[in-house]
């Protein structure tokens, strides 16, 4: 039976504007609606459209077929007509996005799922429509940036993402008023990776006359890498998306966002939002510039792996000393961020297909975590790493899904994690990097000891007393176990079933950056 035969036709035509245009026009309508309950029924039924067609465009894809170009508003690109520059904005769909665009969509509807308990826990009544609003924006905006063929574009749809995003972290202040501070912390220097961007845009745009990001790249070759106002056009860009990306150093917005923002909104942006700026920095880096530039190639080699090591270390150990468990995820967060940056930094077809396999492994591993995080703060209130004592007895499911994100996070074998792992070791001894693996390995016995000491808090140490009594078991919603089981399965799944799919998945996406996002 052949699946794709349920997708209708139109769907390689427009379903590529449709993911984006969906969320974008429902996210307006959301922020005005009456009741909470309307947003979150509107925000459902769209993140369900969305997901079904973002797997139409990946099963298409990744079954030979390739997608044309949308363009937006018909307007068709001027040099398919007449040999002139594009005027039209395309929409691209090919094996580098379709995966982002999938994860995207899809964790949108686990997180709207989990949200329908966790909202009315964190967010204050009046602000629930609106906070939906918001999201639905938020995942726009990503999908947006991920979708888009124009340069420009992609600041456009990269400030509709940050500046949604500033506003769900703020309302976490119900819960956390420290919230407030972590959301001004990010306005600030997303506000200034977003005018690096840009600014990196102008020079493109100065040396090459056009922002179709195939076309620019198309005149840079033409021109052997371009001139040094190309050169510094790629430096700002890097920059910029490296705050956006939360690339070592340029990470600070990242652990008071994670920590203080909703529950629901911790785990889109650890399962999404870096996920696209990495997926953006990859998309300029070999499609618009190109790897057998100089500076690019000594980017790459010595700036982008030199990061990424210290951050797979740096982050590991700050991960250790944090009081705080969502800050301790949030920091091992940026040291997953190094493995990925490792991987692109190799610059081999081996090397790209264990970072961008590593991309969509974290998001399950982390989504899984985070949403573990969100149901023990709705029963106990607990954020402190000391509050996990029992959580074995008290929360036995939870802290199961709990425990093998941990594991995956980790590297064990079967799970998700020990996929992406072995990879980047196999990559890194193909490049003759051996030193590479032996970070890797020292990353991973350091998260042994971020994680280990909450699992041994959790199923070694009694639950504590309030009021003179021992506290019960109070498991958590069954909606906001759905998901959360549905990512720790799934983890499981890779790295036992779906390990071939996976890997495949990202020998496509490598596919296309080694050719220069040419079909």
């Amino acid at each position: 039976m052949d699946i794709l035969a349920y997708f209708p036709e139109w769907l390689l035509t427009h379903g590529a504007a449709l993911v984006v245009v969906l969320p974008l026009l429902f996210g307006a309508i959301c922020a005005v609606l009456p009741s909470e309950k309307l947003a979150w029924v509107t925000t459902l039924v769209v993140a369900v459209i969305c997901t079904l067609t973002a797997a139409g465009l990946f099963l298409h894809i990744y079954g030979g077929k390739f997608i044309e170009p949308y363009h937006m508003g018909g307007w068709v690109p001027r040099d398919e007509v007449s040999g002139g520059i594009k005027q039209g904005i395309e929409y691209v769909i090919d094996g580098l996005n379709t995966p982002i665009i999938f994860l995207i969509c899809a964790m949108a509807l686990l997180t709207t799922v989990y949200g329908l308990r966790s909202v009315v826990a964190e967010v204050e009544p009046k602000k629930r429509a609106p906070f939906y609003g918001a999201f639905l924006m938020g995942v726009a905006g990503l999908l947006g940036m991920v979708a888009t063929g124009d340069a420009f574009n992609v600041f456009v749809f990269l400030e509709v993402s940050s500046i949604s995003t500033y506003a769900l972290v703020a309302m976490g202040a119900s819960r956390d008023r420290r919230a407030l501070s972590a959301a001004y912390n990010y306005l600030i220097l997303g506000s200034i990776g977003a005018t690096f961007f840009v600014i990196g845009l102008g020079f493109l745009y100065m040396e090459t006359g056009t922002l179709n990001m195939l076309d620019i790249g198309e005149k840079l070759r033409a021109m052997d890498g371009g001139s040094r106002v190309s050169m510094v056009a790629f430096g700002f860009i890097v920059v910029g998306l490296g705050l956006k990306l939360a690339m070592f150093p340029l990470h600070m917005w990242l652990p008071g966002a994670y920590a203080h923002a909703p529950s629901m909104v911790t785990v889109f942006l650890a399962s999404t939002a870096t996920k696209a700026a990495l997926y953006l920095l990859l998309r300029f880096t070999f499609v618009v510039f190109d790897y057998s530039f100089d500076y690019v190639f000594t980017v790459l080699t010595y700036l982008i792996t030199g990061l990424g090591v210290a951050a797979m270390l740096l982050g590991s150990l700050q991960a250790i000393f944090q009081t705080d468990a969502r800050r301790t995820l949030a920091y091992s967060s940026i040291a997953q961020v190094g493995y990925m940056l490792l991987g692109v930094g190799m610059i081999t077809s081996w090397g790209l297909t264990a970072g961008y396999v590593h991309l969509l492994n974290h998001a399950v591993i982390k989504g899984a975590l985070f949403f573990a995080l969100g149901a023990f703060w709705y029963r106990f209130g607990i954020t402190r790493t000391e509050d996990f004592a029992g959580l074995g007895k008290t929360m036995p499911w939870t802290m199961m899904a709990f425990t093998i994100g941990g594991l995956s996070l980790i590297g064990v074998p079967l799970t998700a994690g020990f996929i992406s792992k072995i990879q980047l070791a196999e990559a890194a001894f193909d490049r003759g990097w051996g030193w590479a693996v032996a970070v890797i390995m020292l990353s991973s016995i350091l998260a042994i000891f971020y994680i280990g000491r909450l699992l041994l808090a959790a199923y070694f140490q009694e639950p504590p007393e309030v009021d003179g009594q021992v506290v019960e078991r109070n498991e958590a919603p069954l909606v906001m176990l759905i998901p959360m089981w549905f990512l720790a399965l799934l983890s499981i799944g890779i790295g036992v079933y779906f390990s071939d799919a996976v890997v495949e998945t990202g020998r496509g996406a490598a596919e296309v950056l080694m050719l220069g996002g040419r079909p």
